[in-house]
């Protein structure tokens, strides 16, 4: 057994990273595509999402129920994802059926069957996940902030596509989609596990189907139209949901560390300033915290909370304030650097306990940065933040002037507009808009 990291190329591009951990009796298997919904034409929104769930539905071998049945019949589970950037089908199985793992996810991903009436059955299932998003005002407002903040380009569209978008979409169009975007070259096959990074090799090559091409070249991100100031998106709910943020700096950028870090220590668990100001001390809250999105050029950073509708303007006063107050101060304490630290190394080795995080690890990494860092290299790139970045990146990020602000519940999208603009917010206020 060979044990650690290893990586292999293919003539056909196509990239194959494993991790070998002998003492499980799992293995994970991960097929990461570089195509995501930003990809998409406006047209196509949601293709790669729709994608994403009609591989499931059958191949020219196999029916869902097969698909199903021969994970499930071994102790295995199955699963996929779509993000703005990547589209990912992974499967974990007992180690002894790594063959049969990496056997279906070939057969899937390769050669899927599009049947005209699975289409339009996981249509249906489609509309009913959107009907479901649209229900969830918690899950609504990231969706509303992000067209705002990235207005008129696909990195701030829906993932999930819209009722028009889906419905006007046929065995055609995404069978056209897939067969443009992929490509051995565009896809990373990720495995951890008790294996053998030879046979894995192996295996992939024999259900590789495909030896050429590569997907079109991404749109690039020239910086867009500028972020809209307020967004509003009424509905009769028991809780306004807010998300105030900014542009933020991309995933290889050598700064996104210290921005981490910075993160943590506004937003990133109960020992923050959001959750020790707006729940703990004002009780404004259950739920308060902040993240960043990180892309090819670019990012945001946000904070997110949800507050009865009567306490809203108190909420927003105390988060922007939070926020003013770490872009005047332009630094952190040094119990909190030292803190934030401390938890995210550790929260980073005590996540990768299983074969199916070492995978996920493994594959986004390579796809993403086209390398896989080690658990040192990364504990090392963390330890090495230091005031002076802080500083730096609050300067980067919280130091532009240009704020999004994006609110979804019982609020009168004109009066608030016009009160935010008059409070000093810039920009346009958006109604009630369809998402």
């Amino acid at each position: 057994m060979i044990e650690g990291n290893r990586r292999t190329e293919l003539e056909s591009g196509l990239r194959i990273v494993t991790e070998a951990l002998p003492a499980l009796r799992s293995v994970a298997v991960g097929f990461w595509v570089g195509t995501g919904s930003r990809d998409e034409a406006d047209e196509l929104s949601g293709a790669s999402h729709f994608l994403e769930h009609l591989l499931f539905k059958g191949t020219e071998r196999r029916s869902a129920v097969e698909i199903a049945e021969a994970v499930e019949s071994v102790g295995g589970d199955m699963n996929a994802f779509t993000a703005h950037e990547l589209t990912t089908y992974y499967v974990r199985v007992p180690d002894d059926r790594l063959a049969l793992a990496l056997e279906i996810l070939s057969d899937i991903v390769w050669t899927p069957a599009f049947r005209q009436d699975e289409v339009d059955s996981e249509r249906q299932v489609i509309l009913e996940e959107i009907r479901m998003r649209d229900d969830a005002p918690e899950d609504l407002v990231h969706e509303l902030f992000g067209s705002a903040i990235f207005p008129e380009h696909p990195i701030g569209r829906d993932v999930i596509g819209t009722p028009d978008t889906i419905n006007a979409m046929g065995p055609a169009e995404i069978g056209g989609f897939h067969a443009e975007h992929y490509h051995p070259s565009n896809v990373v096959v990720a495995a951890a596990g008790n294996l053998e990074h030879d046979e894995v090799v192996a295996l992939v090559e024999a259900g590789l189907v495909h030896s050429g091409g590569s997907r079109p070249a991404r749109a690039r991100w020239e910086g867009g139209p500028a972020p809209r100031s307020v967004a509003v998106l009424e509905r009769d709910t028991e809780q306004a949901h807010v998300v105030l943020g900014m542009r933020a700096i991309g995933r290889e950028d050598p700064d996104r560390y210290a921005l981490t870090v910075l993160n943590q220590v506004l937003g990133g668990g109960m020992s923050s300033r959001l959750f020790q100001e707006v729940r703990e001390r004002r009780g404004l809250a259950y739920s308060v915290y902040s993240y960043r999105s990180a892309y090819e050029e670019t990012g945001a950073l946000a904070v997110a909370a949800g507050t009865a509708p009567e306490r809203l303007d108190e909420l927003l006063d105390t988060l922007e304030a939070e926020v003013a107050r770490l872009t005047a101060e332009r630094r952190i304490t040094d119990r909190e650097l030292v803190a934030a630290k401390g938890h995210l190394t550790g929260s980073l080795a005590l996540s990768l306990e299983s074969s199916n995080a070492r995978m996920h690890r493994l594959g986004r990494s390579e796809l993403t940065l086209g390398e896989v860092l080690s658990l040192d290299d990364l504990v090392a790139e963390v330890t090495r933040v230091e005031a002076a970045d802080i500083t730096r990146v609050v300067d980067r990020v919280l130091g532009v002037p240009e704020r999004t602000l994006a609110v979804v519940g019982p609020v009168d999208a004109a009066t608030f507009g016009r009160d935010r603009q008059a409070r000093g917010e810039t920009g346009d206020a958006v109604g009630d808009v369809t998402l």
